[in-house]
C-alpha cells in the first residue's frame, strides 16, 4: 500500500466494506459460542451449573433453537462498523507509522509498527462501537423477559434508551470501557502482528505449499490464511481473557441486585471475582469456549476480509 492509497477514497471505501463483511461473517459463525460464553462468564442463574456443550444443548431445550442467536441482531449491528473502522483504520495507522518512523515510502512496514497500528486501530473501534457491544451483551445475558419485577427491553434501540435513561446516561452506556481498552491494546496489537507476521513466515519458509504466485506477488491461499488468523487469535485471547471477563461483568451489573456490585471500577471487578471464584472457575471461566470460538472466529475473520481485498482488487500479496 502507498501513501497516495491514504487520500484514495475508492481505496478506503473498500477497506472499510471488506473489513465489515470480514466482521460480520466471522461473528454469525460463533455466535452460539459467543452467547454461551457470555453465559458462563458473568455466572448467569440460569446456566451457571452447566458446561459449554450441556449449556448449548440446555439454551435450545430451555429457549428455543434461535435463542443459540439471541442478541446478534445487535451484534451485526454493531460489528459491521467496529470490524469496517478497525481493518480501515489499520491500514491507515499502518501507513502512517510508516511515514513518522521513516521505514519507507513503498509500503512495507517493520512487523513491530504493525503491533503499534493493531492496538491503536482496536482501541479506535472499541471506543467508537462500544454502546452496541454494551446491548449485545445485555440481550444474550438475558433468559427471560423480566428480572425482579421489571420487564426488560428486548430490542437495540429499547436498550439503549433503557441504559442512557437509567444508568446515568453516557456512563451507563460506556460502563466497562476501561478494561476493554486496556484489553484491545495487547489484542489488538497481537493479532494483527501475529497474523502478519505467520503470513511472512508461511510465505518465505513454505512458498509452495502456502501460496501462489500472482502479479508477481506471493499470495497466501486460504487454508493458511485460516491456520494463521486461528493462531494469532489464539494468542491474543489468552494475553486478554481476565480482562474480558471483567469487561462483561461491569456491562451486566445493573441487570440485577446480585451483580451490582460489579459497577464500581474494573480492578475491584477482577478483585471480587478472584475473591468470589479463583482463577480457573472465575478471572478465567469459560476460557475453554472462548478457544473453540476465538480461533476459528479470527481465522474467519482475518482470512475473509483478504479475501474480500482480493475480490475488490486490493492487494494482499507479500
Amino acid at each position: 500500500m502507498s501513501s497516495s492509497d491514504l487520500k484514495n477514497p475508492v481505496f478506503m471505501a473498500k477497506s472499510f466494506l471488506a473489513g465489515g463483511i470480514a466482521g460480520m461473517t466471522s461473528k454469525t459463525a460463533v455466535a452460539p459460542l459467543d452467547r454461551i460464553k457470555i453465559l458462563l462468564q458473568v455466572h448467569n442463574t440460569h446456566y451457571k451449573e452447566y458446561g459449554v456443550f450441556s449449556g448449548l444443548k440446555a439454551i435450545v431445550k430451555k429457549e428455543r433453537f434461535l435463542s443459540l442467536y439471541k442478541g446478534n441482531g445487535a451484534q451485526m449491528v454493531r460489528i459491521f462498523p467496529y470490524a469496517a473502522v478497525q481493518f480501515s483504520s489499520f491500514e491507515i495507522y499502518k501507513r502512517g507509522l510508516s511515514i513518522f518512523f521513516r521505514e519507507s515510502e513503498s509500503g512495507k512496514v517493520n512487523h513491530s509498527l504493525k503491533f503499534f497500528a493493531g492496538s491503536m486501530a482496536g482501541v479506535t473501534s472499541a471506543l467508537m462501537t462500544y454502546p452496541l457491544d454494551l446491548v449485545r451483551a445485555r440481550l444474550a445475558f438475558h433468559v427471560t423477559q423480566t428480572v425482579e419485577g421489571l420487564k426488560l427491553p428486548t430490542t437495540i434501540v429499547g436498550t439503549l434508551v433503557h441504559v442512557f435513561q437509567n444508568e446515568g446516561k453516557m456512563v451507563g452506556l460506556y460502563r466497562g470501557i476501561t478494561p476493554t481498552v486496556l484489553a484491545m491494546i495487547p489484542y489488538g496489537g497481537c493479532n494483527f502482528y501475529m497474523f502478519e507476521r505467520l503470513k511472512h513466515l508461511a510465505v518465505e519458509y513454505m512458498p509452495s505449499l502456502c501460496g501462489y504466485e500472482k502479479d508477481g506477488k506471493t499470495v497466501l491461499n486460504i487454508p493458511s490464511k485460516l491456520l494463521c488468523g486461528g493462531i494469532a487469535g489464539a494468542i491474543g485471547q489468552t494475553t486478554i481473557y481476565p480482562l474480558d471477563v471483567a469487561r462483561r461483568r461491569m456491562q451486566l451489573s445493573m441487570t440485577s441486585n446480585e451483580t451490582k456490585k460489579y459497577s464500581e471500577g474494573f480492578l475491584k471487578t477482577l478483585a471480587i471475582t478472584y475473591r468470589d471464584y479463583g482463577v480457573v472457575r472465575g478471572l478465567y471461566r469459560g476460557m475453554s469456549i472462548n478457544y473453540i470460538r476465538a480461533i476459528p472466529m479470527v481465522a474467519v475473520s482475518f482470512s475473509t476480509y483478504e479475501v474480500c481485498k482480493q475480490m475488490l482488487g486490493l492487494e494482499t500479496g507479500i
